[in-house]
């Protein structure tokens, strides 16, 4: 039957009792239950709040040795060699001696070992974060603070040792307070929803004028001028300018050395990712890169010959804990705040992306304590804050790291360097550190493609990006932030209230519930669908279907592992079995041809002895043993819930898409399509079908065939498809629970 046939209007009849909106005794008696039970404390439970907050004791355990372990450590070792360009380059940024990149490279990591739970995120110094230290380490601990008179009447000399020792100071103090704002306001208080108003578009943004900020703080170490450092409103623009007036003081020498580095690099990478279909292992293009300028820079005398700034002594050895500047926490608290949320961000973005490629499941609440936790305690040994690396990340993924044991590895590797190698690269020039940021920052400035595919997609999501931009690259950092994030919600308010009404009949209506018909579920969400919810709504759904997508996605990967396994077990099996055989053919047919009875030989099936006498083994077919069974993916056994077959999302709340909104009933239909369950789309307004068509929701696989204009309609399509369904009568609903979605 076609689909037309199918969507002919029938008669029907609706028949259930009245619903009121009258709270009963009863209802608070359950609500006041609820909590009592929320609150209560019993061993298991203790054991499981304790194991949730320590996971280290969950995983290790149960840690498959055997399947993860060259992977991690091969993962391990490739990020470890990362971390030293990388820690010393952003420690430059951080306004830092280079040495405590390194150590913040070492004990964050360590600490997020013990409580993180992304397996594949790889934690460490990070360009936007250092950027953002740099600007309060600066702010308030300018040079102009460590000016010592000379001897002469009119000479001046800056004590570094005394500035950089404040400024140490400045960064593990802000740090550290970041690193508590982390664990108990956001994590343990649950405020982590604040990370929500972060859209797509605004972090994408944010991070491009970061790297505007970060390549305009490293251009007087790649032209070798000093340049007076502003703060405030427009201290961008007063830098460049400022720059710009000291090209004419630029050291020939420094500029030489970046426009090198910088051209081997780019070379390097280019070669690195042709070669990287063949070498299954990165090649270490920074570290490679460092080695080789430290040797020039020893060899050549570049320090006093050509006036080349170097890295400078890098003490050997790890810090005792010092104790946080409290004289300073309150002049910090706004950036404090700044660093905490957006190294979150961030964080989580990208350990949601791998968690959901690779089917597990990350606690946002629990990353928030992780963070905060490698934060504070690694503030206590002059760390700046830390977050998440897309490089590393991707490095850490495509060399086999399977699990959190590949950054306890990669810290190893730096406790190695810290203790015997750090002090070789103290002839290393800054301009060299300083061009591994440029290089490192061109994944950053390719987002301004997203302007394109904004206008063409979501021009109110293009306007939120383009303002970000500008008024971080205006502002600092931490103070665009805030003006972002005020100017996004302000275009949710307009796009909410000027929003233009539609008249959209609805055939069948049951407010804040939630269906379930015989193998189809219907979910409906009081709440619009946008940026600030989106993450609501995916774990509203997944908890009143009661279907753990992840969870179902690791048990089929488990599944078509083993049965691979099974096939190649099989296959080595039957090919030595072929071998054996083959030999005993060959044996037979000289022993016949020494007996003279070649009759007999002759008589062999052509097709496989005669080919087995010749001794080719490899033309001889392979079959399987009948002894071996087939592994069929299917749901989850230890899953008391049946699957379903069909899931109807109610939308006729929904006035406006954006873009995150648009991905997330992408990702929706795409999770519940690998797991077998079919999801359909009804009471959609005009204006949300337009921003799913910009959206490129629809294409060849999916079309339009699964919108609905009511849930009735929906219902009726499906009852034709599902067998299950058919015996369905509207007078036997069954409420399964209340779904209600507060609107941000």
């Amino acid at each position: 039957m076609k689909d037309k046939d199918l969507r002919k209007r029938v008669p029907y009849h609706i028949q259930r009792d009245v619903l009121d909106e009258q709270l009963s005794c009863s209802s608070l008696c359950f609500i006041i239950f609820s909590f009592s039970l929320f609150i209560r404390c019993t061993g298991p439970r203790f054991k499981s709040c304790f194991l949730s907050f320590v996971p280290l004791l969950a995983w290790l355990p149960r840690y498959p040795f055997r399947e993860n372990a060259i992977g991690d450590l091969i993962s391990g070792i490739s990020v470890g060699i990362m971390h030293l360009p990388q820690g010393m380059a952003y420690a430059l940024l951080a306004a830092v001696p280079p040495v405590f990149g390194l150590y913040s490279s070492f004990y964050p990591i360590l600490i997020y070992f013990i409580f993180g739970t992304s397996k594949h995120i790889s934690v460490g110094t990070y360009a936007v974060m250092s950027v953002m230290i740099g600007s309060v380490t600066e702010r308030l601990a300018p040079d102009s603070d460590f000016v010592i008179p000379g001897n002469d009447t009119n000479s001046t000399t800056l004590d570094i040792v005394s500035r950089d020792a404040e400024r140490v100071k400045i960064a593990a103090t802000v740090t550290f307070l970041s690193g508590i704002f982390q664990v108990l306001l956001l994590g343990l208080v649950r405020f982590g929803f604040v990370v929500t108003y972060l859209s797509e578009p605004l972090v994408r943004a944010y991070t491009t004028a970061a790297a505007i900020h970060v390549i305009v703080s490293q251009l007087k170490y790649s032209f070798g001028i000093n340049p007076q450092r502003y703060s405030g409103p427009l201290s961008l623009i007063y830098t460049v300018i400022e720059v710009c007036a000291l090209l004419g003081q630029t050291n020939i020498g420094t500029l030489v050395v970046s426009i090198v580095t910088i051209i081997g690099l780019v070379a390097a990478k280019e070669l690195s990712a042709l070669a990287a279909r063949k070498i299954p292992i990165p090649i270490p293009v920074e570290l490679i890169t460092i080695i080789i300028a430290t040797v020039v820079s020893w060899q050549m005398d570049l320090k006093t010959e050509y006036g080349v700034e170097v890295v400078g002594e890098i003490p050997s050895g790890l810090q005792a804990p010092v104790a946080p500047a409290v004289s300073l926490l309150g002049s910090m608290v706004g950036d404090a705040f700044a660093l905490a949320v957006v190294g979150y961000g961030i964080a989580i973005s990208l350990g949601r992306i791998f968690a959901l490629k690779y089917a597990y499941k990350v606690d946002s609440n629990q990353e928030l304590i992780a963070l905060g936790l490698s934060n504070s305690i690694g503030g206590l040994f002059n760390c700046f804050a830390i977050s998440c690396s897309m490089s590393r990340t991707m490095v850490q993924v495509s060399t086999g790291g399977k699990s959190q044991v590949a950054g306890a590895i990669s810290a190893v590797v730096i406790l190695v360097i810290l203790l015997k190698i750090g002090e070789l690269f103290e002839e290393l020039p800054k301009a060299v550190l300083a061009a591994i940021i440029y290089v490192n920052l061109q994944g950053m400035m390719k987002q301004f493609g997203d302007i394109c595919s904004l206008w063409r997609t979501n021009k109110v999501d293009m306007v939120v990006w383009v303002m970000t931009l500008i008024l971080t690259v205006l502002f600092n950092p931490d103070m665009g932030l805030a003006a972002s994030i005020a100017f996004s919600i302000l275009t949710v308010v307009f796009r909410t209230q000027l929003n233009n009404p539609q008249m959209h009949i609805k055939l069948w209506h049951m407010h804040h519930f939630f269906i379930e018909i015989h193998g189809i579920m219907i979910f409906r969400s009081s709440a619009t669908l946008y940026f600030a919810n989106a993450e609501m709504y995916i774990d509203a759904l997944y908890e009143k279907t009661g279907v753990d997508v992840a969870k179902l996605l690791s048990h089929k990967k488990k599944l078509e592992a083993k049965r691979l396994r099974k096939e190649k077990k099989a296959a080595k099996k039957a090919k030595k079995e072929a071998k054996k055989r083959a030999k005993e053919a060959v044996k037979s047919a000289v022993s016949a041809f020494n007996q003279g009875e070649e009759s007999q030989f002759s008589d062999t099936d052509e097709s496989g002895e005669e080919s087995e006498a010749n001794g080719d083994v490899h033309k001889l077919s392979v079959k399987e043993p009948k002894d071996v069974a087939a592994v069929e993916a299917g749901p989850d056994p230890d899953t008391d819930t049946p699957l379903p077959r069909a899931i109807i999302l109610d939308l006729s709340p929904v006035n406006f898409l954006d873009t995150v909104g648009v991905k997330t009933l992408r990702n929706i239909y795409k999770d519940y399509g690998e797991a077998g369950v079919q999801v359909y789309l009804c009471g959609c307004q005009r204006g949300v079908v337009e921003s799913m068509e910009k959206g490129d929701f629809f294409n060849e696989k999916v079309t339009k065939s699964i919108l609905f204009s009511s849930v009735h309609d929906a219902v009726l399509y499906l009852r034709c498809r599902i067998p299950q369904a058919c015996d369905f009568k509207y007078e036997n609903l069954l409420t399964v629970c209340e779904s209600e979605q507060p609107a941000l």
